[in-house]
């Protein structure tokens, strides 16, 4: 802006310079064109005297025009300085603020890690102490035994002594005994209580590591809410599916039912481990959840990481992990499940906040000879789609990966088989990352599930489940 102000100040000083150089020209020009010869009436002089006054009046006229125009100039110059001086103001003011509040969030933070050391420094001695009291209450159940081994055999003693009276030595005795017993007692209650209030205390001191702990991963922990489930979901109410005819199912010579829903429907309502046997197919074991009116069939669960899912092809393909716990029931499976006629694909999903998501697709499965190929068409649910739709889905592992991006092995990078398209949608059986972890790598080799369009939702358990839409698709 003051640069501006220099080129107009000095583009106005050259307009006054021509104006000077050409003025005394204009004049002396109008002064001859005013003298003619037929003005006899007036001398030259008398008529040069006057155009000459009258020229300095247009001069000075001029001039004091310039001079305001120049005053208006020097006016509205000033304002916008005074504008860039206040705004120039505020701009430090803000700054100092800034410099303020990162001083102090420095000092706390600072503060936090001491409190933590400290607290570290008190839980290890607290640990230290309950040990030893551990031992000495070890030490005192000893005697404690013994005590009552001897109090035991004096019971024997006053039986026997019942129908012979006691000499007054004895008496004393039995007293002493019972007295030192008590006491005994009251003490290992006492140590007993002591024990109770230090693992109180130890406790809390616990959780006041792990509030501090997260105090201090606060970025950390932010970035995973942003990446969470909004609001509590509930789960849906009970979906009536059209099943018209259940009674049409077919079972095997041997009785076996051909999936969970079959077993519902002929009796079995409660959620546990059955043994099925699908059309054409050997009989095995699966898990059978009974919810929304019917039973569905449990391909695979995640709870709490206790089982790797970074597993080979084979692995996959026939399946690990307890019925009863996390498991992948496995794709030959689940293949011989499906191919008996049409079913509903169940996602159900849950957050760190312990938010409650699902999305259903109706969906085909593949054999073995397409690397059991997914194809899917989304139904409903309440969180958005992340997996494509009408697209043929290869499933991959680290060991048999059938479509390498750019050389960038999806399975191998994200520990664990996956329907992968394009590495980014989701990876539900990824590795179990836990809310604490750094850096986004590290999480992302995790439990997500990433809409094409948004942000990351990082997940804690996740289940899969499938159901037929029409029994009669069994017939």
């Amino acid at each position: 802006i003051l640069n501006n102000r220099r080129v107009s100040g000095a583009e106005n000083m050259k307009i006054i310079l021509v104006f000077l150089f050409i003025a005394p020209l204009a004049l002396s020009a109008r002064a001859e064109k005013d003298y003619s010869p037929f003005d006899s009436a007036a001398s030259p002089e008398t008529k040069s005297r006057f155009a000459m006054l009258d020229d300095v009046r247009i001069l000075a006229n001029g001039l004091l025009q310039l001079g305001h125009g120049l005053k208006d100039f020097v006016h509205k110059t000033k304002g916008q300085m005074n504008d860039i001086f206040q705004k120039l103001y505020i701009f430090d003011r803000s700054f100092y603020e800034l410099s303020l509040q990162t001083s102090e969030i420095k000092e706390e933070e600072e503060q936090l890690r001491q409190t933590t050391a400290r607290l570290q420094i008190n839980n290890e001695e607290i640990k230290n102490l309950s040990q030893e009291m551990n031992s000495k209450i070890e030490d005192l159940i000893q005697n404690k035994i013994q005590l009552q081994e001897k109090v035991w055999g004096l019971e024997d003693k006053v039986t026997k002594l019942a129908t012979i009276q006691p000499s007054m030595q004895e008496t004393k005795d039995i007293s002493s005994l019972k007295a030192f017993v008590e006491q005994q007692d009251n003490h290992i209650k006492q140590l007993l209580k002591i024990v109770e209030d230090q693992h109180v205390q130890l406790d809390r001191q616990h959780n006041q590591i792990m509030e501090l702990e997260d105090k201090l991963n606060h970025i950390e922990l932010q970035e995973l809410a942003e990446n969470s489930f909004t609001g509590e979901q509930t789960e849906p109410e009970a979906i009536s599916f059209p099943v018209r005819n259940a009674t049409a199912v077919t079972y095997q010579s041997d009785g076996a039912a051909p999936d969970c829903t079959a077993l519902y429907n002929s009796g079995t309502q409660s959620s546990g481990i059955y043994t099925i046997k699908p059309n054409g197919s050997e009989a095995f074991d699966v898990y059978c959840e009974m919810k929304f009116g019917s039973s569905w069939t449990v391909i695979q669960n995640r709870v709490d990481g206790s089982l790797d899912f970074n597993q080979t092809w084979d692995a996959y393909a026939n399946g690990f992990g307890e019925l009863n716990e996390e498991f992948w029931l496995g794709l030959n499976k689940t293949y011989s499940i499906t191919k008996q006629g049409d079913y509903i694909l169940r996602i159900e999903l849950q957050d760190w906040k312990d938010n409650k998501r699902y999305i259903e697709y109706a969906f085909s499965l593949g054999g073995p000879e397409t690397d059991y190929t997914l194809q899917l068409s989304r139904m409903s649910g309440s969180i958005p789609n992340a997996l494509p739709e009408q697209t043929e889905l290869r499933f991959s592992t680290a060991d048999h990966d059938v479509d390498i991006i750019n050389d960038f092995n999806c399975p191998e990078n994200y520990l664990g088989g996956w329907w992968h398209s394009e590495c980014e949608e989701t990876n539900l059986n990824g590795k179990f990352v836990t809310p604490r972890s750094r850096g986004r790598l590290e999480r992302r080799k995790g439990l997500y599930w990433k809409p094409k369009k948004g942000r990351y939702y990082f997940l804690k358990s996740t289940k899969i489940m499938i159901h037929p839409t029409d029994l009669k698709s069994f017939d």
